[in-house]
């Protein structure tokens, strides 16, 4: 692995771990067993690694959706696939990230808004176009209201003061609140697909765990 990858994926681990804000570049430095001169050869300050690693999660994100869609059987299971996409992204995730991100690293931010605005508003707009063509989704609500309704909520359970990490975990809240979400704009048709999907993937999660 080329030198800038190892010192990526490193530094990636750690502020998905522990947060931005709590990882030094001695911390990356010392994880990896290099100095931090040999990551300064590469990047220039804190804030430029952190934008990379921003850069390449949002890459991967991307392609994961575009797969996610084009393999969905219909609309409500392309959400339930990004739910699965999100299960793992979330596992080891610290929710002071996107906080951290905000406050003390703005072009990293500026580049996770306009993938939030952007991409992901497009990302849901076709998602409730398609199910509203297959009735799943009913076709009397208001596209926009909930299509920026639903990119809050998806930042929701990072917020600390609502939902603290010592009481929750980030995938349950995002899951909740996503099905809620679901149920909202459903059709009886849709309903059914989502309890179908539903029990599919808790059934999926109690066969991991008992492995």
């Amino acid at each position: 692995m080329e030198t800038i990858d190892r010192i990526k994926l490193k530094a990636h681990d750690l502020v998905m771990q522990y947060g931005i804000r709590s990882v030094s570049m001695d911390d990356i430095a010392g994880a990896l067993g290099m100095s931090k001169k040999t990551i300064y050869q590469y990047f220039t300050d804190k804030d430029e690694l952190v934008e990379a690693i921003i850069k390449d999660v949002i890459s991967d994100n991307r392609n994961n959706c575009l797969k996610d869609r084009d393999k969905a059987k219909d609309a409500i299971h392309e959400v339930y696939l990004a739910i699965e996409m999100m299960q793992e992204m979330f596992a080891d995730m610290n929710p002071s990230i996107i906080n951290d991100m905000e406050k003390f690293h703005p072009k990293a931010y500026a580049v996770f808004h306009e993938h939030k605005y952007n991409f992901l508003h497009k990302v849901l707009k076709d998602n409730i176009t398609r199910g509203i063509q297959e009735d799943v989704y009913r076709q009397d609500i208001d596209q926009e209201v909930l299509i920026k309704a639903r990119l809050e909520c998806m930042m929701l359970p990072f917020n600390q003061q609502v939902f603290p990490k010592s009481k929750y975990r980030l995938i349950d809240v995002e899951v909740a609140l996503t099905e809620h979400f679901l149920f909202g704009m459903a059709t009886l048709k849709g309903h059914k697909l989502i309890l179908k999907y539903q029990q599919e993937r808790l059934k999926k999660n109690s066969n991991e765990k008992n492995k």
